[in-house]
């Protein structure tokens, strides 16, 4: 008998079901939908211990309906975080300008204010600290790539009472959202994702933005990506990332990323996640932006959640053609640093 760890996983990035089961069909999942258009808690499963195939399934099948999923009251360090993760694809390095992950596993990226100081010096560190706390823009993670992550898996470990929720957003919902005419625009369009350079400015102050700087990331993606597994067409453009469409002239390109921002944004294809200890929350990269807490920014309270990407393939757009990368490298895999510790 196989092992969890023996259980083969596929393509990097792979998270195709066969077919499409329910996702509660042959096991104790209970799925329960939060909003019509996304976000669904998954209950009657521990996702730290190892699962079954038909567990496998049929969360994969309810995180491609729902294009997010929430877990409660997992009991999960860091060993089974990844060990969770890798039975939906392979997982990515924590971060492309990234070097400090956690206990020396490279998977892990961790999402805490505090970090800040290891990248500026004291006197930067407290001038920043609001500013950089958290992404605090709408974004699909890691745009910049030619390959952005086909997923992403948050855990939390340290949460306040209250406040430093996430929000999440359906891409796919946004497009429909949209008129024909719109749509039949925006289907033949790129646009370019760049790196921003949060920490970059300091004058030497900020290691962060010397590493944007020498090795910079950007790629061009259609404004339309179709899903791969699903066939559905959804918008590949968020504030944080997208610079301009490459197609159009810069006015034209503002005002159409503005309207494109403004549909992303809107209440009706979103899902707001309040954290507690032990809880994880699993996006579909590929049909979902976030956004980060909106008001830890003039409070002093502790936050901290780690996550985990897995490795995606290459966008492709309406008339068939693939992303390009223009500087940089493909986001590159876990494993090209070593086996993380068991």
């Amino acid at each position: 008998m196989r092992t969890e760890d023996e259980v083969p996983y596929g393509r990097p990035g792979d998270m195709t079901t066969t077919g499409t089961p329910d996702p509660t069909a042959g096991s104790a999942l209970d799925v329960r939908p939060l909003t019509t258009k996304i976000g669904a808690e998954i209950g009657g499963v521990e996702v730290s211990r190892p699962l079954g195939p038909e567990v496998v399934d049929g969360i994969r099948a309810a995180l491609l309906r729902w294009r997010v999923v929430f877990f409660r009251d997992q009991g999960m360090d860091h060993a089974a975080h990844v060990r969770f993760a890798r039975r939906f694809g392979e997982l990515t390095f924590a971060h492309p300008y990234d070097e400090h992950p956690p206990d020396g596993r490279p998977e892990i990226y961790t999402v805490d204010p505090r970090r800040v100081e290891a990248y500026l010096d004291r006197d930067e560190a407290q001038r920043s600290r609001d500013r950089l706390s958290y992404t605090n823009t709408w974004h699909t993670d890691v745009t910049p790539a030619v390959n952005p992550p086909a997923g992403s898996i948050l855990r939390a470990e340290t949460v306040p009472a209250y406040g430093g929720d996430t929000t999440f957003t359906n891409l796919v919902a946004a497009y429909e959202g949209l008129s024909p005419p719109v749509r039949r625009l925006v289907d033949g369009l790129h646009a370019e994702h760049r790196y921003q350079a949060l920490y970059a400015g300091h004058g030497g102050a900020s290691t962060f933005g010397d590493r944007i700087d020498k090795n910079p990331l950007v790629a061009h993606h259609p404004v339309v990506r179709v899903h791969p597994e699903t066939g559905e067409r959804a918008l590949f453009v968020n504030p944080l990332f997208t610079s301009h469409i490459l197609e159009l002239n810069p006015t034209e390109s503002r005002r159409i990323l503005d309207l494109l921002f403004e549909e992303i944004a809107r209440p009706a294809y979103t899902v707001r996640f309040r954290w507690a200890p032990g809880s994880i929350a699993f996006w579909d990269n590929r049909a979902t932006a976030h956004l980060g807490p909106q008001d830890l920014d003039d409070v002093d309270v502790e936050r901290v959640l780690y996550r985990v990407t897995l490795v995606g393939d290459v966008p492709v757009g309406v008339d068939g053609r693939p992303s390009e990368l223009v500087e940089g490298v493909p986001f590159r895999s876990a494993a090209m640093f070593g086996p993380s510790p068991a």
